[in-house]
């Protein structure tokens, strides 16, 4: 495991790798049960509320990922060390799970501000890049209602 993203790679002779995620559904329920510490049958009571919702195999079969195990692991906790009943750590799950989106989002959002801003960093510099240069910018600088005739001098 690498650390920063908890993946890990297995090379299978010379085939492509398998990549592994903590979401890989790869725990049966015994196996699900004896990680998290709890009862088989309080794994499937957890399915049934929504709590901790494995994947499922064709055959129907649960198969628990590394993040299902610390979710039952959580649930577990704030069941016996904060008091709080299955409803309430079912509310609890499902705004964390907004939460979580609602960052994503803004991350999105975040980059496509700034890309819209590069990019009109880049046209306005194109715009600024295609003034002429044979030009003089005049700025008036005294507020005058006086009229100003030019007359050319006659050549000699």
């Amino acid at each position: 495991m690498d650390g920063r993203d908890g993946r890990r790679r297995f090379a299978a002779g010379r085939s492509a790798a398998y990549e592994l995620t903590d979401e890989s559904p790869v725990y049966v329920i015994s196996v699900a049960a004896q990680l998290s510490g709890l009862h088989p049958q309080t794994l499937r009571q957890y399915d049934r509320l929504g709590l901790v919702s494995p994947d499922r195999t064709p055959g129907r079969g649960r198969r628990y990922s590394a993040r299902d195990i610390e979710q039952l692991r959580e649930v577990q906790r704030l069941s016996q060390d904060e008091g709080i009943n299955l409803a309430g750590i079912k509310r609890i799950i499902e705004l964390e799970n907004q939460v979580t989106a609602l960052q994503q989002r803004v991350a999105e959002l975040s980059a496509a501000v700034e890309g819209a801003a590069a990019a009109m960093q880049q046209r306005e510099a194109q715009v600024h890049a295609s003034y002429r240069r044979d030009l003089v910018p005049y700025e008036d600088v005294r507020q005058s209602s006086a009229l100003v005739v030019w007359r050319p001098r006659p050549r000699e």
